[in-house]
């Protein structure tokens, strides 16, 4: 799976197709002696079979799926009314609703985790240096400023440029470290200039004590 998400996320590796299978377009994925059947749906891959390797034997997961797909295209004349023109029928291994599902659940989970990470790491430098510091993400940027000085509160603010949705929002603001989730502030300024209209930003004050446990961290 790593080899296939690899191979398909550089736009400009070359793919092998699976010549032997004719009723959708599937690519080759190799990964020593692991082998693998990859269809695409709207740019989007989707690793549907795997197997082994083994030349000459009908156990080679390439003759194999050949030999499936030819059963399952016969299956599938017999019981259906229109039959299928094609040598081969490979449907039944293409995702379906519920792996849409589980893969938007993921790609969330996925955001929630990298959004976490990076929150956390652009407050940690902010606070090294009193500047703010951000990232990109697909649809938005993302800065964070952190202010400190001894015996004083420590200032917190959030700014997004983008379109973001509101519970997006709440998950960037829920996971800056030392700060109350519900104690955020909408702001029309950051403390150096105004925004600019496609900017949006929230201040609040972070614990002391975790602000000096984020400083720390190696």
């Amino acid at each position: 799976m790593s080899k296939a998400r690899e191979h398909f996320a550089d736009d400009g590796a070359g793919h092998e197709r699976i010549r032997s299978i004719d009723d959708e377009v599937l690519f080759k994925v190799k990964a020593q002696r692991w082998r693998g059947a990859v269809w695409t749906d709207e740019d989007l891959p989707w690793l549907i079979a795997a197997g082994q390797r083994e030349d000459g034997s009908p156990d080679d997961f390439y003759s194999a799926l050949e030999t499936t797909a030819r059963a399952a295209r016969a299956h599938y004349n017999a019981n259906n009314r229109q039959p299928l023109s094609t040598t081969t029928y490979v449907g039944r291994l293409l995702p379906d609703q519920n792996d849409r599902d589980r893969y938007q659940l993921e790609a969330g989970a996925r955001l929630v985790r990298d959004l976490a990470a990076a929150v956390r790491e652009l407050a940690r430098g902010s606070l090294h240096d009193g500047h703010e510091h951000a990232a990109d993400f697909p649809a938005f940027r993302l800065g964070i400023l952190v202010r400190a000085d001894d015996g004083h509160e420590t200032y917190a603010a959030v700014r997004i440029t983008g379109s973001v949705p509101d519970d997006l929002i709440a998950v960037i603001l829920r996971h800056v470290p030392g700060c109350d989730p519900t104690a955020w502030y909408p702001e029309y300024a950051l403390p150096s200039r105004p925004l600019l209209p496609a900017e949006q930003a929230w201040s609040t004050l972070m614990d002391p004590k975790a602000a000096a446990e984020l400083l720390n961290e190696d």
